[in-house]
């Protein structure tokens, strides 16, 4: 009968410690883990350093600045340390890496705000776009880089590093969430920390598994090494899970764009080629747009494109289609593409302009200068804070931003007001007889709605006084409309009215 081999007697295992874990210096390897795990002068410096860096290459659109703020990150080092610190049962390098990567993470992410803020360019940039949808393969890129930087850190392969930094990138998504931050767009925030997190946890367990491996826990007990490898598996199956999905979103999308592309084509005939053609996913019916050079128009080219892609996508879809006409020779198709150079550059000219000029309208409603006025292309958000205007209430401000989104259209208009003085909510008799008491007028009404409105954009809550029945009324209609609700006791105005007041945000109820 075989005789089974131990886990201890195994001789590859032995082997390995024999050969491998024997030659590591492991107390050398300790101390250059913990001294570049801490918090420092110098980390603070390279930390403030990199993401300055970071955060003016990505507003550039500048692949090569950002490399530059990868390559001096200091990031790596905690992360490592926060590895090794999990991997051995450390639990003074684990706090002790978690307060350096932990004070360096905040650090980072004010200070990329505050230059997005004092910034003249805060538009939506490809580098910043590619930080904002992570996804599975990003964690297999952290993972071959983790465990190419932990053998580098084990092993005396400094070099390695270099390349781990570029690989990783842990400053610029930090500083992509200090963009969505200073300019308020909560999809990139979300997006670039979660791909920050991702990063981060993903490097951190592999080190511990590394060091593991490598045989810096052999005095964890079999339960803390059960428990240890259980933690690990739940977190990488806990990231993997949402990455994966958003993967299949991608792959989902790329045959989406080669479908359709393949579709637009076969409405024509062979002489024909598709110039451009762009797929906006984030609209429902998802939209296709395709300019087209042809010897010969076709009528029902949209009609029979949307069809047909509606099929293969299983959703509705919208098609335009601008066809040029063209001959069939080589002059005849430069002469078309020369024309729709023009065609788009006019395009471009005029959508820069409108751009502008929306800019130039809201700078003049709120009483400030074009620069301060935040724009974003891509999501078609303008967002204005407005100067207090002599004379203007809450419902003014209401009016001026109102009147602007209409001459935006397809753009999300947002003027923060002020917190002026909020209008008392007046009542008068129910006309439903049977319900009886008394409901909010036209003029009570229309003070909810410009509270409402205004609680929104100062996310501030609101104080409400007056007769219980009528308060009741009003609170629930805030509350309703997500507008936290402060409940002041039954003083009110005059005649049952309601009052309403700004309250700070810390106030409790």
């Amino acid at each position: 009968m075989a005789t089974l081999i131990r886990p201890s007697h195994n001789p590859i295992i032995q082997w390995w410690r024999d050969h491998v874990v024997a030659s590591v210096e492991h107390v050398r390897v300790v101390e250059k883990v913990h001294e570049e795990s801490g918090w420092s002068p110098r980390y603070l410096f390279m930390t403030l350093v990199s993401a300055g860096i970071a955060v003016l290459g990505l507003l550039l659109s500048s692949p090569a600045v950002v490399i530059g703020a990868m390559l001096i990150s200091p990031l790596m080092g905690p992360i490592i340390g926060l590895g090794f610190g999990i991997a051995t049962f450390d639990s003074a390098e684990i706090r002790r890496s978690g307060v350096a990567l932990g004070g360096g993470t905040m650090v980072a992410i004010l200070f990329c705000a505050l230059v997005v803020m004092l910034s003249p360019l805060q538009n939506v940039t490809s580098e910043i776009a590619a930080r904002t949808q992570p996804n599975l393969f990003d964690l297999m890129i952290a993972l071959f880089s983790a465990l190419a930087g932990a053998y580098a850190m084990i092993r005396g392969r400094e070099g390695t590093i270099v390349g781990v930094a570029i690989a990783t990138a842990l400053m610029p998504p930090l500083a992509v969430v200090g963009f969505g931050l200073a300019t308020l767009n909560w999809t990139v925030f979300s997006g670039a920390l979660l791909l920050f997190f991702t990063n981060l946890m993903t490097i951190a367990l592999t080190a511990a598994v590394m060091a593991r491996l490598y045989g810096f826990a052999h005095r964890l007990s079999p339960q803390q090494t059960l428990l240890q490898s259980v933690a690990i598996a739940i977190v990488f199956i806990a990231l993997a899970i949402p990455l994966g999905f958003t993967l299949r979103n991608i792959a989902w999308q790329t045959t989406a764009s080669r479908d359709a592309r393949d579709v637009v084509a076969s409405q024509f005939g062979d002489n024909a080629r598709i110039s451009q053609i762009d797929v906006d996913y984030k609209v429902r019916p998802v939209k296709v747009s395709a300019t087209v050079l042809t010897p010969h128009l076709v009528a029902d080219a949209e009609k029979d494109s949307a069809m047909m892609l509606g099929k293969l996508l299983g959703e509705p879809v919208s098609v335009a289609i601008e066809q040029y006409r063209v001959g069939t020779g080589a002059a005849d198709a430069e002469a078309a593409q020369l024309a729709q150079a023009q065609a788009n550059a006019q395009k471009k000219a005029a959508a820069d302009h409108a751009v502008t000029q929306l800019a130039t309208e809201l700078a003049v409603v709120a009483g400030t200068d074009q620069s301060a006025v935040l724009v974003d292309r891509e999501a078609h958000r303008a967002v204005v804070t407005a100067k207090p205007l002599s004379g203007a209430d809450l419902a003014a401000y209401r009016t001026l931003e109102a009147r602007v989104a209409q001459t935006a259209i397809d753009w999300r208009i947002t003027l923060v007001p002020p917190a002026a003085a909020l209008d008392d909510v007046t009542f008068r008799a129910n006309p439903d007889e049977k319900a009886g008491g008394e409901i909010p007028d036209a003029a009570g009404q229309a003070a909810i709605a410009t509270a409402i409105w205004g609680a929104e954009r100062l996310n501030l809550p609101i104080a409400v006084a007056g007769p219980k029945d009528h308060a009741d009324q009003v609170a629930d209609a805030l509350t309703k409309a997500g507008v936290t609700v402060v409940r002041q006791g039954t003083r009110g105005g005059a005649g049952g009215t309601v009052t309403l007041r700004w309250q700070a945000p810390s106030a409790s109820d």
